[in-house]
């Protein structure tokens, strides 16, 4: 990415965004490879690299979303599937029941859905399962041995992927969506018995014309949560 009038690393940051419609455009396995290449130069603790990730692409992935969208749009089978891990907190307290609820229902009008429009919420919830038609998919697993400290490790590299995409012109939507259903991803992929999901991830090229993708989030300003300390 061209960036003429600044540093090229701020300009990725700045400009990632989760994406929430992508194009068909399909993605070079080579340049796949180069993203988790570079992304894999994240630290870790003691170099453990606690990383494994899974690429999906053509019927491989059109079949987990098949298998998962199945599960999800039946209430039996959804309220069967729950999460490993807990991803949010089990209690919503000020400020963050406030970030989540503006982000939601920004994004919701956006797309016209209005408040207790379940079945449009439903619909569009279902889009992570095909990975907002992007055409590569990822999951990310970790062995189940690792402590909290490789966990934080591991959001280093996701971020990596994040913006190395962005280097290569494309985009990301990072998705713990897919968490609940990690018994039909570990089947799917064969995974270890030592392996726990982290989360998805979309990968493509981004539908500038797709409203969604218009959404941008606020961010707090630096004086609210970073404390100088001089002496």
């Amino acid at each position: 990415m061209d960036d003429r009038n600044g540093n090229l690393v701020d300009a990725a940051i700045r400009s990632r965004r989760s994406v929430r419609a992508f194009l068909p455009a399909e993605v070079p396995e080579e340049t796949i490879r180069a993203i988790l290449e570079t992304a894999a130069r994240a630290p870790s603790g003691t170099n453990t690299q606690p990383w494994r990730v899974y690429v999906l692409r053509g019927k491989a992935k059109d079949e987990i979303s098949r298998r998962v969208l199945a599960a999800y749009d039946d209430p039996e089978q959804s309220a069967r599937h729950t999460q490993e891990y807990a991803y949010y907190p089990t209690k919503w307290i000020s400020p963050y029941i406030e970030r989540r609820r503006k982000i939601g229902w920004d994004l919701y009008g956006l797309l016209g859905i209005g408040k207790g429009d379940k079945e449009k919420m439903h619909a569009q919830h279902a889009r992570n399962y095909k990975f907002f038609d992007a055409p590569v998919g990822l999951m990310f697993t970790i062995d189940r041995i690792l402590e909290k400290g490789s966990w934080v490790d591991y959001g280093m590299f996701l971020e990596n992927i994040m913006i190395a995409a962005r280097g290569h012109g494309l985009d990301t939507c990072p998705q713990a969506a897919w968490t609940p259903f990690h018994r039909i991803v570990s089947d799917f992929l064969q995974m270890p018995e030592n392996e726990t999901l982290i989360c998805g991830m979309s990968l493509g090229h981004a539908d500038n014309g797709a409203i969604e993708n218009t959404l941008v989030t606020d961010r707090e300003p630096l004086e609210s949560w970073a404390t100088f300390v001089d002496s």
